[in-house]
């Protein structure tokens, strides 16, 4: 991300995430394409991201669809 561009949809959660919980975003992206790679469906996966890691539903949500149009 470039130094002060303007973020928006799921990547303005970005900072947030990465603050919040610990880990780059690089991390949270692997682990959600390997999920989803597993097989696992868009809901499944932000459930794994609450229950496992502690991750609110709206940023959860935003790394799973961020991934998941990022793979196709």
């Amino acid at each position: 991300m470039e130094p002060g561009a303007k973020l928006a949809g799921p990547k303005s959660y970005f900072p947030n995430i990465e603050a919040k919980y610990g880990k780059p975003m690089q991390e949270w992206l692997d682990l959600v394409a390997d999920e989803l790679a597993a097989g696992k469906a868009h809901m499944e996966v932000v459930g794994v991201l609450k229950e496992a890691h502690g991750m609110g539903h709206g940023h959860a949500n935003a790394v799973v669809h961020y991934t998941k149009s990022h793979l196709q």
